[in-house]
């Protein structure tokens, strides 16, 4: 038992440093918007479809690395993904054309697929269901922190030394941890062997799982949310109160890494604090800090300062933080260790295609025609939409119905 807390706590360390640096290089692009915008000559709509085509990618290659997950090894798939995502962001600094960077960013999408639909599943099986919830919130603290890292570093080299210095900076880290990620491949595998690999027939018995079904739609209306704010709200910052990239970009990273680390754990203990007999706590937590931040990401847009937005952005994001841990956890609860992976590359793929595939790419092209500041207002809409699935799901879970195909 010592062995394995040990090599779980080694493997979700190397895991949330890989995934650090997911985040990082997926959102730094957004924080140089305004520099790529004026030095490629863009629409706002062709900005969003940089962050759009990233996603579209992303969520296609996902139910391809779930089925293979179980045949190639999770922690082979999540190397690859790393090396794959790290050289694409290095390409990203050398495009000269709007084309290039576009191939770049989608195939930044393909490597990230392949890690994120492995590496929960990985930590699912180090972690049982009383330290789950707690163990996924600190892997998904990648989120804000990742995020924030990329604002900041995409804000000040961008100031300073162009965009693509900005891209440049960002994919050599990941390049370093290739190794140590793929060594993690025997070890991490073991708990989650089983006699019978799933086949393709698993993705089908997940769309008879109410739970499963419900608790993703919750997730893609959170990531409709999500993805649209963490694209466009830097650069509504810089339209609307006259701030320069780089402070502004500094400023929303810290709110987002202070308010996603607190509230990621804030949500990871409260979950497994609530999580009840089928876990339906998880759900009760995600919808509860949804619906509260409706109003507050409204507020935000609508905010008559800069100062005061930025108050009602971090309380914002906080709450929507709060679901990271639980929402995932859920997942692992009813979906059962043997299709894990193949459930995450559904969600993800469902996630996406309803959410921040969406949403970037939307929301400029209601900005080109209505202003940033009505387009955003998607966002807290999506908000309700996702606190209200969150209740549907507790109660579908709390009824009995989460049994899928590992029943």
């Amino acid at each position: 038992m010592k062995e394995k807390n040990y090599y779980g706590a080694v493997a979700l360390s190397l895991l949330l440093a890989a995934n650090l640096l997911n985040y990082m290089d997926r959102q730094v692009l957004y924080a140089v918007f305004p520099l790529v915008k004026a030095g490629l000559k863009l629409s706002d709509t062709a900005l969003g479809l940089l962050g759009s085509a990233f996603m579209a990618f992303y969520m296609v290659s996902a139910p391809v690395f779930g089925f293979l997950a179980g045949r190639i090894g999770k922690a082979k798939m999540a190397a690859s993904g790393l090396l794959i995502w790290s050289l694409s962001t290095l390409g990203s600094g050398v495009s000269a054309t709007y084309g290039q960077l576009l191939a770049s960013r989608t195939a930044v999408g393909v490597g990230e697929a392949s890690f994120g639909t492995v590496s929960p599943g990985i930590i699912s099986g180090l972690y049982g269901p009383e330290k789950r919830g707690r163990a996924l919130s600190l892997f998904y603290l990648a989120i804000p922190v990742g995020s924030a890292l990329g604002y900041i570093l995409g804000g000040i080299a961008g100031r300073a030394l162009g965009w693509k210095a900005a891209f440049l900076l960002a994919g050599v880290p990941g390049l370093m941890l290739v190794l140590p990620v793929y060594l993690l491949h025997g070890r991490t595998e073991a708990p989650l062997k089983t006699k019978m690999r799933p086949d393709l027939s698993a993705y089908a018995a997940l769309f008879k799982n109410r739970a499963f079904l419900v608790n993703t739609l919750a997730m893609a209306a959170m990531t409709f949310a999500l993805g649209g704010l963490a694209q466009w709200m830097p650069t509504f910052l810089v339209r609307n109160y006259g701030l320069d990239v780089a402070r502004g970009n500094t400023v929303f990273g810290l709110i987002t890494v202070t308010a996603g680390i607190t509230g990621t754990l804030a949500g990871g203990w409260l979950g497994d604090h609530f999580r009840g007999k089928a876990g339906e706590g998880y759900a009760y937590v995600s919808g509860l800090g949804l619906l509260i931040g409706a109003p507050v990401a409204l507020y935000a847009i609508f905010s008559p300062s800069a100062a005061w937005c930025f108050r009602a952005v971090f309380v914002a994001e906080f709450l929507l933080f709060l679901n990271t841990g639980p929402l995932n956890a859920l997942i692992a609860e009813v979906a059962g260790p043997k299709i894990i992976a193949m459930a995450f590359a559904v969600n993800i793929f469902f996630i996406h295609a309803l959410g921040d595939a969406l949403s970037p790419a939307m929301i400029g092209a209601l900005s080109d025609r209505l202003g940033l500041k009505t387009a955003l207002i998607s966002a807290p809409a999506a908000f309700v939409i996702s606190g209200a699935l969150c209740f549907w799901c507790a109660n579908v879970v709390k009824g009995g119905n989460k049994r899928g195909y590992n029943s």
